[in-house]
């Protein structure tokens, strides 16, 4: 599960669609498989990528039977660690998608025999890419709805979306795929419940802390989706100069001794490395807490899934519009390459300067 250096790793899960009668067990070899009559495929890797699909798989869970889907998804996603807690995901299974030419056909074999096994009814297919269609047409699922963008056409049952749509950001190709098959889609907010075990836990691990709770998120997919140290420095320096609260750090393991770096060379109010948090705690701390501030990365999405204001550094990438909860901050002529290089500290300071004394009531 870990990434590159700046990266941030953790999990997810999703709930069931179809109109078809629900399948019990299943016998399967000499094992019983307990399934959904629906399953939804997500095939992108990230953290946020099933943050951002979740609202979707609650809107296909909704119209199918027992209100419930099974949800596949990469390994490296935390599906199952994400969705643990939601009503709408059945179970999480993971498969693999990427790699050579090789193993993507080898992976793609896999999936047919998995998707076989389990004989779902109908499958929706959240993105353009063909194999998960082409795997679901040849284990014989009935139902195959998908985007149908690009040769994915040829092998799903919906007409898909109008072409027009070819160029939009992905949640919007969804959004799309929902009105055209008249499915009801309430709010595009995550909200994603945390077991309540998980979020005492956390919430005793902190009790001694001072109010208010500010977590960064240190760390990026990529490095030009990231501060430098030397940002990082100003900002947390600023920070604990100025606020009275507790500050929080996270961003995976793979950041741990940098925030440990960030938190020594600065001084002032407590801060806390939390990057040693696993996934669901990293979340129940995000539910816990009063802002976020960090990059657009796996921690952001997760700060906007739990319901805190989050203001997020667009640098280099385009700015997410689908919560009330995403505060962007972007640079002078918007977010373009290098990017994050315009946004200073001393402007992010600034923006959340008015929501520093502020306690949520949290959830």
């Amino acid at each position: 599960m870990a990434r590159q250096h700046g990266s941030s790793t953790w999990l997810v899960k999703l709930p069931a669609g179809g109109c078809f009668a629900y399948k019990g067990h299943i016998a399967t070899f000499d094992a019983a498989i307990n399934v959904t009559a629906s399953a939804v495929i997500q095939v992108k890797p990230g953290i946020g990528d099933v943050i951002w699909h979740l609202p979707f798989v609650r809107a296909i869970a909704a119209i199918s039977p027992g209100r419930q889907v099974t949800f596949l998804a990469p390994w490296t996603s935390g599906a199952k660690d994400l969705l643990a807690a939601e009503p709408s995901v059945a179970e999480t299974v993971y498969f693999a998608h990427a790699g050579s030419e090789l193993r993507r056909g080898l992976n793609l074999l896999k999936l047919i025999a998995l998707l076989r096994q389990r004989r779902f009814r109908q499958i929706w297919i959240l993105d353009r890419t063909m194999r998960p269609a082409v795997a679901a047409m040849l284990a014989g699922i009935p139902a195959r709805i998908g985007l149908g963008l690009g040769p994915q056409r040829f092998f799903i049952t919906n007409p898909g979306i109008d072409r027009s749509h070819f160029h939009d950001q992905p949640i919007d190709w969804l959004i799309a795929l929902m009105a055209a098959m008249n499915v009801p889609l309430p709010t595009t907010e995550p909200d994603l419940p945390v077991p309540a075990a998980t979020l005492a836990k956390i919430g005793e691990r902190y009790t001694s802390h001072l109010r208010p709770w500010i977590v960064l998120g240190v760390g990026a997919s990529h490095p030009d989706k990231d501060w430098s140290d030397f940002r990082w420095l100003e900002f947390l320096a600023n920070l604990r100069r100025r606020f009275d609260g507790t500050v929080f750090l996270i961003g995976g393991a793979q950041n741990h001794a940098r925030a440990k770096y960030l938190i020594e060379h600065t001084v002032g109010t407590a801060a806390v490395n939390a990057c040693d948090l696993a996934l669901i705690e990293a979340v129940a701390l995000l539910r816990l807490a009063d802002l976020f501030v960090g990059t657009d990365s796996g921690p952001m999405n997760l700060a906007v899934a739990s319901a805190t204001d989050a203001f997020a550094l667009f640098g280099a990438t385009p700015v997410l519009k689908y919560s009330k909860f995403i505060h962007p901050i972007v640079p002078e002529g918007g977010p373009s390459p290098g990017g994050m290089k315009r946004i200073s500290p001393a402007a992010v300071i600034e923006q959340v300067a008015p929501l520093l004394s502020r306690v949520k009531n949290p959830k």
